[in-house]
């Protein structure tokens, strides 16, 4: 009864998905483009600018949260991406020093980090604390990852051997030199805060939100350590087969859930600037043959033309949880990127899309959102986040026993 109860599961699962790949419904939004039609959008924030910094984690785990803020019924808000960078960097420092540097110091994180940092720290508004002393307007990190990475290679490899006690004292006066002092208190909206109070007052529930992923190289439904060098706090996630995976996401965006996403975007098929990500039969299909020795021979100008011509959509490629594999271990795919989808749209010949929030500006032909195909989702996505309540009570329930 079980498994006939999963497959009916399963079947109607799918049938939704079908219904949504029919004419806009009266929730439904018109896209930005011709080429695609939204059939459900999430409530987002505006589009951010990460600009020279490796802080996508942070940027869009927040927009996750902010868009859960406005599902929850709190409100828009804007809150503040320096201050769980601020946060997350110092924790990553005292981790590298206990560890003698034998784990990643960069920028990169996962979104647990987010999560962490509000349970945690709590948080505050950007106005409040924006992080923008390098530049009024951007935000500049290259010579600040620089300077806070010799500083804990000097701690671990001083020739006194013993650790002073007042290396984090240094750490913390280097961060803020950069990105500012964090403020113990702070008025907002004529009301008197603390980070910690000011969460409160959000009634963001950290401990609700979790991470999953598809990999058979751990057992599915069971958690693990993701092994990616931005995990540097070693964060888990439940395990779930491809097919259960995908659904996760199309079923939280249906109920009005977005999804916190984390992606290999260095890829012949991922574009900004055309605003699309697409996994294709020419780039993938053929790796070693004749015809993948031509297509590696052309410009990244002739690329594009051909993978996001409009009037000529490319074939995309089938995957299954083999191939993803495959992917991973070979290193190519990666953890490159942050992302947050907000959304689910198709094309004119039914194809599914993914509408998704970057942090990279405005300047594309969608406001800086994206449409991702399923298939490039499937194959290239390293993790997601969302809330505990997205997730189908069937998978669930395997996932916490």
């Amino acid at each position: 009864m079980r498994v006939l109860w999963i497959t009916l599961a399963l079947l109607v699962s799918q049938i939704s998905i079908a219904e949504d790949n029919k004419p806009v419904e009266e929730n439904s939004e018109e896209a930005f483009s011709e080429n695609f039609k939204i059939i459900k959008s999430i409530p987002a924030t505006s589009v951010k600018d990460q600009y020279m910094t490796g802080t996508c984690w942070s940027f869009s785990g927040l927009s996750f949260i902010e868009s859960e803020l406005i599902r929850l019924g709190r409100g828009e808000f804007d809150l503040s991406e320096m201050y769980v960078v601020h946060h997350t960097y110092e924790r990553k420092a005292k981790r590298y020093v206990r560890m003698h540097g034998n784990i990643n110091f960069a920028p990169g994180g996962e979104f647990n980090d987010v999560t962490d940092i509000i349970l945690e720290y709590g948080i505050v508004p950007d106005e409040v604390y924006n992080g923008l002393l390098v530049d009024d307007e951007k935000h500049i990190h290259s010579e600040m990852d620089l300077v806070l990475e010799e500083y804990v290679k000097a701690i671990i490899t001083n020739p006194n051997k013993n650790l002073s006690g007042v290396w984090e004292d240094g750490f913390r006066k280097v961060l803020e030199s950069y990105l500012g002092e964090i403020p113990e208190k702070f008025e907002y909206n004529g009301e008197k805060y603390t980070p910690e109070t000011f969460a409160g007052y959000l009634g963001i529930n950290a401990s609700d939100y979790i991470m999953l992923s598809s990999f058979t190289h751990e057992p599915f439904y069971e958690s693990f350590i993701l092994e990616v060098p931005d995990n540097w706090s070693w964060g888990e996630v439940y395990n779930v087969p491809l097919e259960e995976f995908t659904m996760i996401v199309d079923s939280a965006i249906r109920n009005g859930y977005s999804v916190a996403w984390s992606s290999d975007v260095s890829e012949d098929g991922f574009c900004f600037d055309k605003g699309m990500a697409i996994a294709p039969e020419i780039v993938y299909a053929s790796c070693a043959s004749r015809q993948k020795e031509k297509w590696d021979e052309k410009t990244k100008k002739e690329k594009e033309e051909i993978l996001f011509n409009s009037k000529k959509p490319v074939k995309e490629i089938y995957v299954d949880q083999e191939l993803r594999q495959k992917a991973f271990e070979d290193y190519s795919t990666t953890d490159d990127h942050g992302m947050h989808i907000v959304g689910l749209a198709y094309d004119k010949k039914g194809n599914s899309y993914y509408y998704v929030k970057n942090s990279w500006g405005n300047d594309n032909p969608f406001n800086g959102y994206m449409f991702v195909s399923q298939p490039y989702f499937q194959y290239k996505t390293i993790a997601v986040m969302v809330h505990k309540d997205a997730i189908p009570k069937y998978i669930f329930e395997k996932i916490q026993q």
